[in-house]
């Protein structure tokens, strides 16, 4: 009901009258706080400078596709469609497009760094379809992609809820999806395949827990055999 409220009301600015909203199971102390902030950059890539908007939202991103288009483009181009994923790297460990193309991300600005390293420019001239968790963060990657020469871009809309929404696990997406709550992941069929493996004995799981170090919190995966803490220590900190 509170959740409800809070779209109702939230429509009532004009600004948020369109907005889409994603829903998913979960339990009412998934989501801890909440907090605004104002910064440059709806997604921090470093480059305020670079992005433009206008009523519309951001200017010379990338062609929106649904996900039955997405499909059907792959239909088409067949293995010539890079699938090209926009989130931290650690993300992907547990779930991604098939043969997608995963950059060594570990943080957001990380992406400048690899889209000029020029490891990815042998793909400039394929078909490139952007990926990210619902959608936004691919508004902007897009057009820094464009902006570095990559011709022919593409952005899910509504990101990877919409299209594993859509197709569950009869389509393109495999594994679980990492989502920045208390759940830690979502998943979208009954099939799903464990993408990831243990940190400590390379056992199939889809587990994460946070390396009980507070100066390193890294993300790491755990199996039931090997989780013997809440949080137990990532590899570099034992």
């Amino acid at each position: 009901m509170d959740v409800k409220l809070y779209v109702r009301e939230t429509r009532e600015f004009e600004a948020f009258k369109n907005i889409d909203f994603k829903w998913s199971e979960g339990l009412g102390d998934d989501f801890p706080r909440l907090s605004v902030r104002v910064r440059d950059e709806i997604v921090t890539f470093g480059v305020p400078e670079e992005i433009k908007v206008d009523e519309n939202g951001v200017i010379g991103g990338g062609t929106h596709l649904s996900p039955r288009e997405v499909n059907a483009l792959v239909e088409e181009r067949g293995d010539d469609v890079v699938f090209f994923d926009g989130r931290n790297s650690f993300e992907a460990r547990i779930g991604r497009f098939k043969n997608a193309v995963v950059p060594d991300t570990r943080v957001t600005p990380d992406f400048i760094r690899e889209l000029e390293s020029g490891k990815y420019d042998h793909l400039k001239g394929k078909p490139i379809v952007t990926y990210c968790t619902g959608g936004i963060r691919c508004e902007v990657l897009s057009a820094i992609m464009k902006n570095r020469g990559f011709q022919e871009v593409y952005q899910i809309e509504g990101g990877i809820v919409r299209y594993a929404e859509q197709y569950r696990d009869k389509g393109l997406w495999e594994g679980s999806l990492y989502v920045f709550d208390a759940r830690l992941r979502v998943e979208y069929g009954k099939e799903e395949k464990i993408l990831g493996s243990c940190d400590f004995c390379a056992e199939p799981t889809n587990d994460f827990y946070n390396c009980q170090v507070l100066s390193c919190r890294t993300r790491i995966l755990v199996c039931s055999n090997c989780s013997t803490d809440d949080e137990p220590l990532c590899p570099n900190c034992r």
